[in-house]
């Protein structure tokens, strides 16, 4: 018997497990995720569950929270969507002007302060402090330069983002091993081949988390200020919302803040492997 329960695969619940686990497996390759990316996706779908439920139930007041199925399904009503799509156009835009800016000037100076050593040192300090200033505070400052317009936005994103990614860039060049620097010399090649193909793969991985931290700070930076001046896109559709009691359409607005900040990881992600 107990061979015979061997050969047909023994514990029915061990059967179970496994008829699950390559069922998760195959979900997530068709998905294109790995294990963590799918474990993180099952953790935010639990958490809006129990938010709705708690809503639902009274526990939570909906004068507080909107229940996730109304602010997820307002996305997709017809007056909603026009304007959310609108309001996300101009955010997405802006912060992808900021980034591409702060990317072009970021790494040529992340560089130049990784081969000039002194100015590294020089400079290192002040790039610290002004990581850890509240540049934000100068909104009024650039509003009343440049006015109330979606460039001093963009703008404000700017000079918040830049800072990390000029950090990290030179951190990343200085973690390059000196010993592939030699091979590239050995074979006589130029130094802007050495950058391109030897330094800025091998930094990668450290770039790119400064790249990660600018995108954090430009998107804080440019929601925020959209919020409290009321111009631009998704912050100032969460202000509209929220000062007309619109509980559900300020949830809705927060719902499209983030899918702008997940498209623009996934972005991030794939170019990351494309530079390694």
């Amino acid at each position: 018997m107990a061979m015979a329960s061997a050969g047909t695969g023994g514990d029915p619940n061990a059967q179970l497990d496994r008829a699950g686990a390559v069922s998760s497996r195959r979900l997530a390759a068709s998905l294109g995720l790995d294990g963590a990316a799918l474990f993180g996706l099952s953790t935010v779908v639990a958490v809006l569950l129990l938010v709705e439920l708690l809503v639902r139930t009274g526990v939570v007041s909906s004068l507080i929270i909107a229940r996730p199925s109304e602010a997820i399904g307002a996305v997709f009503e017809s007056e909603t969507l026009a304007k959310l799509w609108q309001a996300t156009r101009i955010t997405f835009s802006m912060v992808l002007a900021a980034m591409l800016a702060e990317v072009a000037i970021a790494v040529p100076v992340g560089y130049l302060l990784y081969r000039y050593k002194d100015f590294g040192k020089a400079y290192e300090g002040w790039l610290a402090a002004l990581f850890a200033a509240p540049i934000f505070l100068l909104y009024p400052l650039f509003m009343v330069i440049f006015g109330r317009n979606n460039f001093t936005l963009a703008f404000m994103g700017f000079v918040a983002g830049i800072i990390p990614i000029i950090v990290h860039v030179r951190l990343a060049f200085m973690s390059v091993p000196p010993t592939l620097i030699k091979v590239g010399k050995s074979f006589h090649v130029s130094e802007k081949t050495i950058f391109w193909k030897i330094m800025v793969p091998a930094g990668a991985k450290t770039i790119f988390t400064g790249i990660r931290l600018g995108l954090i700070y430009t998107l804080i930076n440019i929601i925020a200020i959209e919020y409290l001046v009321d111009a631009g896109g998704l912050g100032r559709m969460v202000s509209d919302s929220y000062f007309r009691f619109d509980i559900t359409g300020t949830y809705t607005a927060i719902v499209a803040v983030t899918l702008v900040s997940v498209v623009f990881n996934i972005i991030l992600n794939r170019l990351e492997k494309l530079v390694r």
